[in-house]
């Protein structure tokens, strides 16, 4: 019985230890049981999948994760593939900085040959000169050029590797340049890059300071496209690995309602905890090595560990805007790329990332705007 008495004291301790700033503040007291009547997620079983034995890695990255997303918890287990676009093809900061000043439109000009002429995007020249699509504009027409630092986008690029090689955050960069869903980017095309030119920071020193967090995967995330291309299609096999510069093709429409991804206990609710810190989603707590499953049909737009914070971690896009997001992942089962249904086996949940309990952070977004999941789950 001392013995027992000893090992409770221990652990008792050891929990104290845990720095209170690193708990989110939300998931502080269990609240909001899950139905329990209801049943729990089909999973579907991948020959593909069980059959694999994924690997591990212990090398740590700047954010003091390990390579597969281990972070404080554990260690993320994830399928073979390349780095993400924006680490195999970088960018190098070297927008052109354009004065403001006015452009006679000549015989035969487009809105596209201004730009290139000017060096200024021609969705900013648009913006100004109150142009609409298809943008036609005449011979002898005075056009506006706004001054800016423009970056031109080269093939593969995205908007985090943009965002990282100016250290400017990406949300910044949407705004300045009124970009909408879905979010790609064009070959060819010049965004203004906001703010003043980096000075003397290096490249290494402006990478360092960028933060990657869930709006930046969503909406920056995606290689740019040329014109003439198609994206890819998206493949159902989790060992058909896609090109990590390679486009693919999003849902346009939503398909089905939104099932819960685990069954479990709610112990982190969607908004400000006690302490103001906002969470966007909400945690269910569940055994580690539960199935976690796709809430409803679509494409995953990412597969990996690099928001610490969150270790293992999936975003799947499911049309119409509706972006899915899964954390604290032990096992990740798909790939950037790969189409899912609902209730399809997608990661095993974990304890990996900043969290002190094991469990699934499960996040709704339209657009860029974080909602509630519980007001679209099912309730029964």
């Amino acid at each position: 019985m001392s013995g027992r008495i000893a090992a409770l004291m221990a652990t008792a301790l050891l929990g104290g230890c845990i720095p209170s700033g690193d708990r989110p503040a939300s998931y502080d007291t269990p609240q909001d049981r899950y139905p329990q009547g209801m049943p729990p997620p089909r999973a579907e079983s991948n020959p593909e999948v069980d059959r694999y034995e994924p690997r591990r890695a212990d090398e740590t990255d700047r954010n003091g994760a390990d390579r597969n997303g281990a972070g404080r918890n554990g260690s993320v287990q994830q399928l073979p593939s390349a780095p993400p676009a924006w680490q195999s093809r970088p960018v190098t900061a070297d927008a052109q900085t354009v004065p403001a000043s006015t452009y006679i439109v000549r015989p035969g000009d487009t809105l596209r040959a201004v730009a290139e002429r000017s060096g200024a995007g021609s969705d900013a020249i648009a913006r100004i000169n109150n142009l609409t699509p298809p943008y036609a504009i005449r011979s002898g027409q005075r056009l506006v050029i706004p001054a800016g630092r423009y970056h031109l986008v080269r093939a593969g690029q995205t908007g985090i590797a943009i965002s990282r090689a100016y250290g400017i955050d990406w949300s910044r960069i949407v705004t300045a340049n009124d970009l909408a869903a879905p979010y790609v980017l064009r070959v060819g095309s010049r965004i203004l890059i906001p703010g003043n030119a980096p000075g003397r920071s290096s490249i290494e020193e402006r990478a360092s300071a960028f933060k990657l967090d869930i709006d930046d995967l969503v909406t920056g995330s995606s290689p740019a496209i040329a014109a003439t291309e198609r994206p890819a299609t998206p493949t159902t096999s989790p060992t058909r690995i896609l090109p990590p510069t390679t486009p693919f093709k999003e849902p346009e429409r939503l398909r089905g309602a939104f099932f819960w991804p685990v069954q479990g206990r709610v112990v982190g609710k969607f908004g400000p905890g006690a302490s103001g810190e906002k969470n966007n989603g909400i945690k269910i707590a569940v055994p580690i090595g539960t199935p976690i499953t796709a809430a409803a049909d679509g494409v995953v737009a990412y597969a990996g560990n690099e928001i610490a914070a969150l270790g293992g971690l999936i975003i799947i896009k499911h049309g119409d805007g509706w972006t899915t997001v899964y954390g604290h992942a032990s096992r990740l089962l798909v790939q950037r790329g790969q189409k899912v249904k609902r209730g399809q086996r997608i990661a095993l949940s974990g304890d990996t990332g900043f969290t002190d309990r094991p469990g699934l952070h499960f996040e709704m977004r339209k657009g860029r705007t974080p909602v509630n999941p519980v007001a679209h789950l099912p309730i029964l």
